[in-house]
């Protein structure tokens, strides 16, 4: 008895010499006295995140169950303002004024607590925090970033993510209840969830435009200029990004956010955030934590996996910074992690790379992230550039092939995606596996021989604003190759041929006579047959 006094003296003296002022996890000890049970999973789960963990072999345990609200009720009188709970960490997020904490670490159910960041105000618009590379705001159709994961080939079999529910957590979605372009998903009822874990509401249309763009890529629909990967998809929304701070607080709401998504029943996460250095520097992480068990946001995500979801996040972008590395959770082991190329198959300068500290290849794949064709904030087309540009591209392509085979578990679905990737057999920790597609990925699953994977031609600039364009072979030299270019009605308009050699490779291409639209690129050589898509401008 004098042990425990003495240890409940020195654990107040303590704490009260902390700058208490701020928020915090605060995390409980047991579950004890709850009225949930394993028995009945419906009081606390949907039917279809029941029915998504049994196929995916994922058990519904305790963890699963809400937090005693008892406990947090005594959180309350004694001051302390509710944000939410977290049913995973078995944790109250709190907001604190001075003098609070020392009473509250001295509840017997309180086993611990984390410092997550001051207090805040979030009642009114912020700017955002440059995350990403923008590009200009020029109008153009997305048909280059669609094909090159073979997405138009699974929209001509009428895959467009019909009954899918993906969950989108970035900083805000200004707009998407305005634009014309995102119409049919309220007039359809596939919007199903708008939560703001930052400010407490179900307004996610304010804030920050990045989550628009990054939204516009998988959902939007402009007719005759844009088509998403997945716009018959199903969608949650949330705000998880503080953008005008970085603190552990933003990982939280992250993790809440995964929580909530799990319990709606959402089959998979897109999440172009990542973090690894805060405005608080004690609560960095280090290089050697990229481990995929170490950061919050990397449990949170594991954890997620581990009920049945299909997490796609972007690697980061900090190809070409000291930190170089993928961002949690982007390290996690089964979470698809996606890097950034260029039109061209080269690895954007910005893309994070790998490995993780456990010696794993990471990113696992990649996608078109420079020059990515976005619906903006005021309804109009433009462009953005990052690795969170190319994660719904792949996230679509997720939902598609999901979609296709609804047997699939996560983890076969994650396997089939990488094994399509066009660096299966070669994978690096630049570009993973490489870039994945729906028609290799299909005839793998399908027990059928994928066609040989080749990046032998590239074809830039891609969208092209002027009277010239190259391409590049990577074909052995003195070798033939003819190239012909086709219209949408298959009327030749350009053709040349040559022998390849140092001097003319990439070859120049004079394009001045042919008019702004889209066309055909046929490209013939020994062992090399490809046909791109051009559009010119």
């Amino acid at each position: 008895m004098a042990k425990n006094s003495l240890l409940l003296v020195l654990i107040v003296c303590a704490h009260l010499s902390i700058a208490q002022e701020g928020r915090y996890a605060v995390f409980f000890a047991d579950k004890d006295g709850t009225s949930f049970s394993i028995d009945n999973p419906l009081a606390f789960l949907s039917q279809k995140s029941v029915d998504r963990r049994m196929k995916n072999g994922a058990a519904i345990s305790n963890e699963d169950f809400p937090v005693n609200t008892s406990y947090v009720a005594q959180l309350k009188s004694l001051g302390a303002n509710i944000l939410y709970t977290s049913r995973w960490m078995n944790a109250a997020i709190i907001q604190l004024d001075d003098g609070e904490l020392a009473d509250i670490l001295l509840l017997p159910f309180v086993s611990s607590y984390e410092y997550l960041g001051p207090k805040v105000d979030v009642s009114g618009g912020r700017v955002r925090k440059l995350k990403d590379k923008k590009d200009s705001n020029l109008g153009i159709i997305n048909q280059v970033q669609l094909s090159m994961l073979g997405l138009d080939d699974m929209h001509s079999e009428d895959i467009y993510g019909q009954g899918i529910t993906i969950a989108v957590f970035d900083s805000g979605f200004p707009g998407v209840d305005q634009a014309d372009a995102f119409k049919a998903l309220f007039d359809e009822g596939r919007i199903t969830h708008t939560i703001d874990m930052v400010g407490n509401s179900e307004n996610v249309f304010q804030y920050d435009g990045h989550g628009t763009e990054v939204f516009s890529i998988m959902a939007a629909n402009k007719a005759g200029s844009f088509l998403g990967g997945v716009p018959k998809a199903n969608y949650q929304l949330y705000v998880t990004e503080e953008v005008s701070t970085e603190f552990r607080i933003e990982e939280y709401n992250w993790l809440v956010a995964a929580e909530k998504a799990d319990s709606a029943g959402v089959d998979i996460i897109n999440s172009s955030l990542g973090y690894n250095l805060f405005d608080d520097a004690s609560m960095d992480y280090t290089k050697t934590q990229l481990d995929g068990n170490t950061a919050l946001v990397s449990k949170a995500a594991r954890l997620a996996i581990s009920k049945g979801i299909f997490v796609v996040v972007s690697a980061g972008n900090d190809g070409n910074t000291s930190w170089s590395l993928v961002n949690p959770p982007a390290d996690v082991d089964g979470i698809l992690a996606v890097g950034s190329i260029t039109s061209t198959g080269n690895l954007s300068g910005f893309s994070s790379i790998g490995p993780t500290t456990d010696g794993r290849i990471k990113p696992d794949v990649v996608a078109l992230g420079s020059g990515v064709s976005v619906i903006k904030s005021n309804g109009n087309t433009g462009f953005t550039s990052g690795t969170s540009a190319a994660t719904p591209l792949i996230t679509s392509l997720v939902a598609g092939l999901m979609q296709t085979f609804p047997e699939l578990t996560v983890s076969a679905l994650y396997d089939l995606v990488i094994a399509s990737g066009n660096m299966s057999n070669n994978p690096d920790n630049q570009k993973g596996y490489g870039v994945p597609n729906y028609s290799g990925a299909k005839l793998i699953q399908l027990g059928e021989e994928p066609p040989e994977h080749t990046s032998a031609v590239y074809l830039f600039p891609n969208p092209s604003f002027g009277n010239t364009i190259k391409l590049e072979m990577d074909v052995p030299i003195g070798q033939m190759a003819t190239i012909h270019i086709y219209n949408l009605q298959g009327q030749l308009m350009l053709r040349s041929e040559g022998e390849i050699d140092y001097s003319n490779n990439p070859i120049e291409l004079d394009v001045s006579g042919i008019g702004s639209g889209l066309y055909f690129v046929k490209v013939e050589s020994d062992g090399v047959l490809r046909t791109i898509r051009l559009i010119k401008l």
